[in-house]
């Protein structure tokens, strides 16, 4: 599972942000060709595992074929300082569960880093608005076999549902960032910004006072998703870490 040049730039910008004298073992999930290790690999002085559905042979790396979702991570708990995650959520049937695998597999004070499709941008939000249909996220066949043009997505990941999933796996620190601003969508921010930034409001009013559904700690997480980042940015990457003396399982 490949993901592009920009996205790789970003989650190597967050570990440096985030943890800059990292050490220890890593885990790139859906590592594909190993790139995004490689580029890891020259920063910090980390030992190098991957997993993946189709591994292939990777130098410098320990690979292990896995099947997120049938398996577990195939790992001890506590035996990762770091977990990249990059373009696997969006293929999985129960992204959460591989999320609290990751915490599992962390050590305290260790960081995580995901990245998927951001179908927030406005040109997603549009094309769903018209089609019913997130961007990158198509009609699926009733078939066994998904055609190419799907890429194998089949779980749309919203920036808030992922930071939930995060929280209530045990993560706290929790980053929001996009990799890049999508150009087709740069036209419809300038349009429709005034106009959203007011719908948003008065519905936030609403659930707050109506359905009392948006408290103090989820309310960031909430504003977050009409933020100009969201509302241009091509692809979602977040960072968490697991606490230092994370509670007792």
């Amino acid at each position: 599972m490949l993901s592009l040049p920009a996205t790789h730039a970003k989650v190597v910008a967050m570990i440096e942000e985030c943890c800059p004298r990292l050490a220890g073992n890593y885990l790139d999930i859906g590592c594909g060709d190993g790139r995004l290790a490689k580029e890891i690999l020259t920063r910090f002085p980390l030992e190098a595992f991957g997993c993946d559905r189709s591994p292939e042979p990777l130098e410098g790396m320990k690979v292990t074929r896995v099947d997120l979702n049938r398996e577990p991570l195939p790992y001890p708990s506590g035996f990762f300082s770091l977990v990249t995650c990059t373009e696997v959520l969006e293929h999985l049937e129960n992204y959460r569960g591989v999320v609290r695998e990751v915490y599992r597999v962390l050590v305290p004070g260790g960081l995580a880093l995901f990245s998927t499709p951001n179908v927030l941008n406005l040109r997603s939000r549009l094309r769903f608005l018209f089609f019913g249909f997130w961007n990158l996220f198509g009609p699926l066949p009733f078939s066994d076999e998904l055609p190419p043009d799907t890429d194998g997505h089949i779980s749309p990941v919203p920036c808030f549902y992922l930071s939930h999933a995060l929280f209530q796996a045990g993560f706290r620190n929790i980053r929001i960032a996009v990799d890049r601003w999508q150009k087709g969508s740069l036209g419809w921010f300038f349009l429709l910004c005034v106009p959203i930034g007011v719908a948003s409001r008065l519905a936030l009013w609403r659930e707050r006072s109506r359905y009392k559904t948006v408290s103090a700690e989820n309310l960031p997480f909430v504003q977050e998703h009409n933020s100009p980042a969201l509302l241009l940015g091509r692809t979602l990457v977040v960072a968490a870490q697991k606490p230092e003396n994370p509670p007792a399982s």
